[in-house]
């Protein structure tokens, strides 16, 4: 009789492995509890509910009564969702890394009974192949380690932990200023694919810090080939197979240089993270491209990724029927038997369908031979066509969707949407962003701190630094977009939060974990990049704003302080820190643009021109009158003159003159953006 313990749990993967005969436990103080009562060593599985490769390890072994008598015998498991609990799957990937192994999910992970990690990998298959030893061989040899070499397995685990846990003790790195950053703009536009975009080779990741920093420089230098770099990036990211041309929304990764084969699974971050990069561009840039593969992507946000009381959901499997990308992909017979002769070959010509097919015999919808768009009325017949494909996939069976809450994710897609709302003039898209802040900060607050979690009514697992850093950004976006007041003082009262129990008191920085989370072995302070920005470049950007806007020096000293605690990481690996390093442009420069009368006359003049350049980092507020956001000292005392709409541009304290004709702040914005 199986002893699974999952089906008590919220999380789709977690529940996806709820009939495995393996008696899985979930992460916990029972699951600990029990391997130190057996003596067991654990077993350790990491992965996610849209991860193709977890499907696959679970299929062979997980689902097998024969394998699943070996891990029932030798081990405790526990499963992880990484998605749920980061800062584990951080703790045991960093011990991976430690033993010389790329990571991936799933994670395969054997802990001593005290948790500590002592050998892993990620995929192992049933049987040997490609090069890796079948997995119930691993299960048994790392067993019969553990029973007969005790004194090897604890030095292992000491030593690994230890890699982990490893001290960020001070040390001196490059004075990080103009100078520096000027220099690596220019030395990171040859790491672009000159005719594909992104960074060389595959796969090919959106990369966005990366992609951030480089525009930054791009803006802030007026570099044309960094800015050039990032619009032909975007290019053909929207215009690749990566992005679903039918249904909106980009996958998470390409397998190929081209951009054209995707890993089919859709996540939130990477929609938010392209929503805001394609936003900023496109100010300055103009381009069609970009405005409309924003609102398809929000279309499809609104259509598809909406959890029950409007927060948004993580994720999109890649698989659907037990296939990758089966969902996506078309035959030259369909597109012909749904559209027609005459549409069908007009829209096989341009989305590159074809008898044979571009991808195992199959069609990826891709517009890559010739990224800029066509007519107009060639563009709405398209539209008009993918409709028709749209609803017809719509009676496909549908990839798995884990509907679980994500705060930090959630942040990333609010920040995203707030700012996009006003650069495109889509009030509605504001509402969306607002219902999705509103639902995180009530139903997954629980004693003014924050879950990491939300599903079928729950909110669980302790919050991350990432949890409360997101959706400080957020909040200050949705402070620009709305002047509303509370959400500066919700911004105020999360970083209380985070520098009450995430600070790293001594080296400076946020740790992943609170100081209070009693289940991690480590206690992880990250500066580095990854898929999602990191804790302490979003970090430092917000405390830049908060001390901006509140004049409280105190933001902008532990800003310093925070930048200051990653001097040494910098210098020893410049390039792994582009998110904390793009964030540093506000400490240099702490810039605003306030239109104090916007409904007065000359005010949708002088909007017009903010959302026409590029100002990444800039605080951006539009007050209707001068009561409006006058409880914030950096808001104060900028007030409409001779009852003209009137802007003014600041660096720090330092104020331009008041400003009421469009090309005076033109012409202002683009000299102080450059300061």
């Amino acid at each position: 009789m199986s002893q699974n313990r999952l089906g008590q749990e919220t999380s789709p993967y977690l529940l996806q492995h709820a009939h495995n005969p393996v008696h899985w436990w979930a992460w916990g103080p029972e699951a600990l509890a029990e391997a130190k009562r057996s003596g067991k060593p654990i077993l350790l599985s990491v992965g996610y509910a849209a991860c193709h490769w977890c499907h696959v390890m679970a299929h062979e072994s997980f689902e097998d009564e024969a394998t699943a008598a070996v891990m029932n015998d030798l081990y405790v498991n526990i499963k992880v969702d990484r998605e749920e609990r980061p800062d584990i799957d951080a703790i045991y990937m960093g011990a991976l890394h430690a033993l010389g192994e790329q990571g991936g999910w799933p994670l395969t992970m054997f802990l001593d009974s005290e948790a500590r990690p002592v050998w892993g990998g990620t995929y192992f298959p049933k049987q040997h192949r490609f090069g890796r030893p079948a997995f119930v061989d691993v299960l048994k040899r790392v067993a019969a380690v553990f029973r007969e070499e005790p004194k090897k397995v604890a030095e292992n685990a000491r030593a690994l932990t230890a890699a982990v846990e490893r001290p960020h003790e001070p040390a001196r790195g490059p004075v990080i200023d103009d100078r520096l950053l000027k220099d690596l703009t220019t030395r990171m536009v040859p790491a672009i694919d000159p005719v594909h975009g992104g960074l060389q080779g595959a796969p090919k990741f959106p990369q966005w810090s990366f992609l951030w920093l480089l525009w930054r420089g791009g803006i802030r230098y007026d570099h044309a080939p960094a800015r050039a770099a990032v619009a032909l990036t975007l290019d053909n990211i929207c215009q690749g197979g990566i992005y679903d041309h039918v249904g909106g929304g980009f996958a998470r990764y390409s397998v190929d240089e081209r951009w054209l084969v995707p890993h089919f699974e859709k996540m939130l971050y990477d929609n938010a993270l392209l929503i805001e990069l394609m936003t900023e561009v496109y100010r300055e840039t103009g381009s069609e491209l970009y405005r409309v593969r924003v609102a398809e992507t929000v279309e499809w946000l609104e259509r598809e990724m909406i959890a029950a009381g409007g927060g948004f959901a993580a994720s999109l499997d890649a698989d659907s029927e037990g296939e990758e990308g089966k969902f996506y992909l078309w035959t030259l017979e369909d597109v012909l038997r749904v559209l027609g002769e005459d549409d069908g070959r007009f829209f096989a010509h341009l989305y590159d369908v074809t008898t044979e097919g571009n991808w195992e015999g199959h069609n990826i919808l891709n517009r890559l031979g010739s990224l800029q768009p066509r007519s107009a009325d060639d563009e709405a017949r398209l539209k008009a066509l993918r409709a028709k494909l749209l609803a017809e996939r719509d009676k496909r069976v549908r990839p798995g969707w884990d509907d679980k809450v994500l705060a930090d994710w959630n942040g990333l897609m609010i920040a995203a949407l707030a700012r996009a709302s006003v650069v495109f003039e889509r009030p509605a898209w504001l509402e969306v962003a607002k219902r999705a802040f509103d639902f995180v900060a009530r139903h997954m607050s629980e004693g003014g701190r924050l879950k990491h979690a939300y599903r079928d009514g729950k909110a669980k697992a302790p919050a991350t630094a990432s949890d409360y850093a997101n959706m400080i950004w957020a909040a200050l976006r949705l402070s620009e977009a709305t002047n509303e007041q509370r959400y500066f003082e919700q911004a105020v009262a999360w970083v209380e939060v985070l520098d009450k129990h995430y600070w790293v008191e001594g080296s400076g920085g946020y740790a992943t974990s609170a100081d209070d989370t009693r289940d991690v072995i480590a206690r992880l302070r990250p500066g580095s990049d990854d898929a999602t920005p990191n804790t302490n470049a979003i970090m430092l950007a917000n405390l830049v704003a908060l001390g901006t806007l509140s004049g409280d020096l105190r933001y902008m000293d532990r800003s310093a302080a925070l930048l200051a605690a990653f001097a040494g990481d910098v210098g020893r690996n410049i390039v792994a820190h582009t998110g904390l390093l793009a964030s540093t442009f506000d400490l240099l420069a702490p810039q605003q643009v306030v239109v104090a009368g916007q409904h007065l006359d000359g005010g949708g003049a002088l909007m017009k021109v903010i959302r026409s350049i590029s100002l990444p980092g800039v605080l951006q507020y539009a007050l209707n009158d001068t009561a409006n956001g006058a409880t914030l000292p950096g808001l104060r005392d900028k007030n409409a003159v001779n009852q003209r709409a009137t802007a003014y541009v600041c660096i720090g304290p330092q104020c331009s003159p008041s400003l009421t004709e469009p090309s005076e702040l033109a012409r202002t914005l683009k000299e102080q953006r450059s300061l």
